[in-house]
């Protein structure tokens, strides 16, 4: 079980921005950002597997106020195409270690434009977030959840190392599936860092 960090707890904001990648630029989202996030966020096949799917415009605007401080947005080209949260939080520990646990994990979730898919470009700002997230705040472990039946946010975890910890039966209520499976996936630091000298050899 995780619980959000207190404020004095590392943020993604705290690191320098923008970062660039191969073929992206990611940057924090601002407010001023909600008109090209909805462009993709208000599609139906984006909103499908979401846990929270705006009903319309009105809805995405009142919520994205409070969401968007924990978003990065990812640019290819001069266009925004997609978004990743990262959401920092304490590990479950006993209370006599309780301080040790405060803000050492983050919580990812990610979003794409459809018309950007299938070239990579997911992994690619996915990769470079999991690097600000370990290199940059210093966490040990990242996490993200997926419906079972999402395979292709599953398989993008697996593409980055993450490991598949669970498997939880029909714990899942889907809007439009009913109970169905769901997944978790982790990635500790030290192992994120084998990988990534193992693949500079």
């Amino acid at each position: 079980m995780t619980a959000p960090a207190d404020t004095s707890a590392p943020h993604i904001r705290d690191l320098d921005w923008p970062r660039r990648t191969a073929r992206l630029r990611l940057r924090p989202a601002e407010l001023a950002d909600a008109d090209a996030l909805w462009r993709h966020r208000g599609l139906p096949e984006v909103g499908y597997w979401l846990s929270w799917r705006p009903a319309d415009r009105a809805d995405w605007d009142e919520a994205y106020a409070g969401k968007h401080r924990d978003l990065l947005v990812v640019e290819h080209e001069g266009r925004l195409i997609g978004d990743v949260m990262v959401r920092v939080v304490d590990g479950w520990s006993q209370r006599e270690v309780a301080e040790r646990a405060a803000g050492v994990q983050a919580s990812l979730g990610w979003t794409l434009d459809p018309a950007a898919g299938g070239r990579g470009l997911a992994t690619e700002a996915v990769e470079a977030v999991l690097e600000a997230c370990f290199d940059g705040l210093g966490l040990r472990r990242v996490e993200a959840g997926a419906f079972a039946a999402n395979e292709p946010s599953w398989r993008l975890m697996e593409r980055l190392g993450m490991r598949r910890e669970a498997t939880s039966v029909q714990e899942s209520l889907h809007r439009d599936l009913g109970w169905i499976d769901g997944v978790l996936y982790a990635l500790l630091a030290e192992e994120w860092r084998a990988r990534r000298e193992g693949s500079a050899r």
